[in-house]
């Protein structure tokens, strides 16, 4: 991902209002960012944690997809396990969550939105990796760190290339 400024990242957004993008809150920029190690910039509000934001390249240009953290999902005790549709990274409970993005235009406005299960703290970029880790033991994978790389952007093209059409 290339490096994106404040208004870039705001006038990305297509599934919500110019007065929504203004109001949110941007992640606030302690280290420099490893851009070029990036598929997506994720983060949730600090004000607002149901409301994460997703910004990424794409063939289009920067785009970014506002979620909402969905209050219902799968229940289960402590020892419920699952993975990220994007990454892959099995989490114990409550490490995947349920983020739900409203449709771009009418449909949206009607209420339809997309659902998609992801690390909760937005950070498939660093998982697929290894420069964060998962408390649990991941399933084995006879493939590179290249190819889980290219794995989740694959995965994260495929979510987003929803969005890009009208």
């Amino acid at each position: 991902m290339r490096e994106a400024t404040a208004e870039e990242m705001r006038s990305s957004f297509v599934n919500c209002s110019k007065g929504e993008t203004r109001r949110m809150n941007l992640p606030q920029e302690a280290p420099p960012l490893p851009w070029e190690e990036m598929e997506f910039l994720g983060w949730r509000d600090p004000r607002a944690q149901e409301h994460a934001y997703l910004v990424t390249d794409s063939e289009e240009g920067l785009v970014g997809i506002a979620l909402r953290l969905s209050s219902g999902g799968r229940g289960g005790g402590f020892f419920r396990t699952m993975a990220c549709s994007l990454c892959l990274t099995v989490h114990p409970s409550g490490g995947v969550r349920l983020f739900n993005a409203p449709k771009r235009g009418a449909a949206g406005r009607k209420g339809d939105s997309v659902g998609l299960y992801v690390c909760e703290d937005l950070a498939c970029p660093l998982y697929v990796r290894g420069l964060r880790t998962s408390p649990l033991i991941q399933p084995a994978e006879t493939i590179t760190r290249e190819e889980r790389v290219e794995r989740l952007r694959d995965n994260l093209a495929r979510f987003v290339a929803g969005f890009l059409v009208s």
